[in-house]
């Protein structure tokens, strides 16, 4: 019988059709009422345990009750380190030539110098303290993690159990990285060709403490004030699956508060300024859709029936969307362009992103429309209106759009795909209640307020304080002549 179970497990636990979460979607850990006894190895434990353990792993249970100590799965893992690599791609290379193709050619390196310098100071970051202040939880505040994973103190290869049973701690911290690596990434598509390399690198440095680390904790972390899901005692029960609020609000509101401090490009307005290679752009989006999968899939921490359902939600959303914006191109301009094609891709992405392991598939056609008329109304209406120069469409499509699917996730959310909008915790806080009552959208609107305050409240304060220290701006004379060759020395092309 003994041999009969451990033939079982390896084959539930090579097949990886278990599940575990993203912060969102996380098993937060239980506060015993007694002292629980001290976890045995699978092999100690009772038959009766071992096979109530192996059913807790092959549906993504709670195993604590077995008494046997949670171990990571390899299946699971594997499904987290790719996750972990496309998200990464998303940036480099993905953001990296999809911005690098808007602008002018003179100025495509200083956005791949932007994406690796970002990518390389954030994983510092993160590592020194960046991911203990969200993750960790010895601070018991709604705003703040703790300090006790400081320079990866702790970081093993052991789950941890407020976030996910089956997945290692170490993978576990670098896929949560790779979203603090593009997060402010995408801020500088709004100031593209207009703003110094070492400006950028001291904001991205301050708004990771003022902006995103709490931000990311009050929605993920397992106390946070904002995690509906997984907090008992969370004061605001909203839901963002992987990022609506967290990333694509941040970075969208900030864009829009700095290109404001910064002013317009030289010669906007005045002068053509069109993108220097669609080649490059499409090639950027392509690698942003294949990865997003990695950024919303993988945000179920496993491969699971969660992590399917954002596969199938982000997948038609994103279609749907790259599909309404040209439409909307056609029928406004006479012809649908390939960056309407690749915009509304993007900004199907976008909207579906917070709602993507809380939707059905109607949701995410629906998501999928809404992405493709209100960034494309914000991107060309909106942005006529006041005339402030967004250069590459950051603010439209991510500030715009991640408040859309922000707010439409609380309208549309089906708890039937995802059974933990109904659990203890859901339940405490007052999320399955308003999830039955129709009325999640206050808690989501609560939310994208909160987050749109921190973004600009932030942008403001840093950005006036690296003006006045070390100015934001080049001189005009290196403006004219492109940011490449002044702040890197380099041209992008030799001809």
């Amino acid at each position: 019988m003994v041999r009969l179970l451990a033939a079982i497990a390896s084959l539930a636990l090579l097949g990886a059709v278990t599940s575990t979460l993203h912060a969102e979607d996380s098993p937060a850990a239980a506060v015993a009422a007694t002292p629980a006894p001290t976890p045995v190895a699978f092999t100690n434990a009772p038959v009766a345990a071992q096979t109530a353990y192996l059913q807790a792993a092959l549906t993504n249970g709670d195993p604590t009750a077995t008494n046997i100590a949670p171990t990571a799965i390899a299946g699971h893992n594997a499904w987290m380190m790719v996750s972990s690599a496309f998200v990464l791609m998303m940036t480099l290379p993905g953001l990296a030539l999809f911005y690098g193709g808007l602008v002018r050619s003179k100025n495509i390196l200083s956005i791949i110098a932007m994406c690796f310098g970002i990518t390389a100071m954030v994983s510092v970051i993160w590592w020194a303290v960046g991911y203990s202040l969200v993750f960790g939880s010895n601070f018991a505040s709604p705003f703040l993690g703790g300090t006790e994973n400081f320079f990866f103190k702790g970081i093993t290869s052991d789950p941890n159990t407020s976030y996910a049973y089956w997945v290692s701690q170490n993978v576990f911290a670098i896929f949560q990285l790779t979203f603090a690596i593009i997060t402010p990434a995408l801020i500088f598509g709004a100031t593209a060709e207009r703003m110094k390399f070492s400006a950028i690198m001291a904001f991205v440095f301050g708004w990771m403490f003022i902006v995103y680390f709490p931000l990311a904790h009050m929605v993920w972390g397992s106390t946070g004030l904002m995690n509906g899901v997984w907090n008992a005692t969370a004061k605001i029960p909203a839901i963002d699956f992987a990022g609506g609020t967290v990333v694509h609000m941040s970075s969208g509101w900030s864009a829009l508060i700095l290109c404001l401090i910064l002013g317009k490009r030289v010669g906007h307005g005045k002068e053509p300024m069109p993108p220097h290679s669609l080649v490059l752009t499409f090639i950027g989006t392509a690698l942003l859709w294949i990865g997003w999968y990695g950024f919303n899939a993988g945000s179920a921490v496993a491969a699971d029936g969660v992590a399917a359902n954002a596969f199938t939600t982000t997948t038609l959303a994103t279609a749907v969307g790259a599909f309404t914006w040209p439409l909307m191109e056609w029928v406004f301009r006479g012809k649908p362009s390939v960056l309407g094609f690749c915009s509304g891709a993007v900004a199907g992405l976008v909207v579906i992103t917070p709602a993507c392991g809380f939707v059905n598939s109607m949701g995410a056609v629906i998501i999928g429309v809404l992405a493709g008329v209100i960034p494309y109304l914000a991107c060309t209406v909106v942005k006529n209106i006041f005339k402030y120069d967004d250069a590459l469409d950051t603010f439209g499509v991510h500030g715009v759009g991640g408040t859309v699917g922000a707010l439409i996730t609380g309208v549309l959310v089906d708890p039937t795909v995802n059974a933990n909008l109904g659990g203890a915790a859901a339940t405490a806080n007052g999320l399955a209640k308003a999830i039955a009552d129709h009325t999640l959208v206050v808690a989501q609107a609560k939310a994208a307020g909160i987050t749109i305050a921190m973004a600009v409240v932030g942008t403001l304060i840093l950005g006036f304080l690296v003006k006045l220290v070390i100015g934001l701006r080049p001189s005009v004379e290196a403006e004219h002549q492109g940011l490449d060759i002044t702040d890197h020395g380099e041209e992008g092309y030799n001809h």
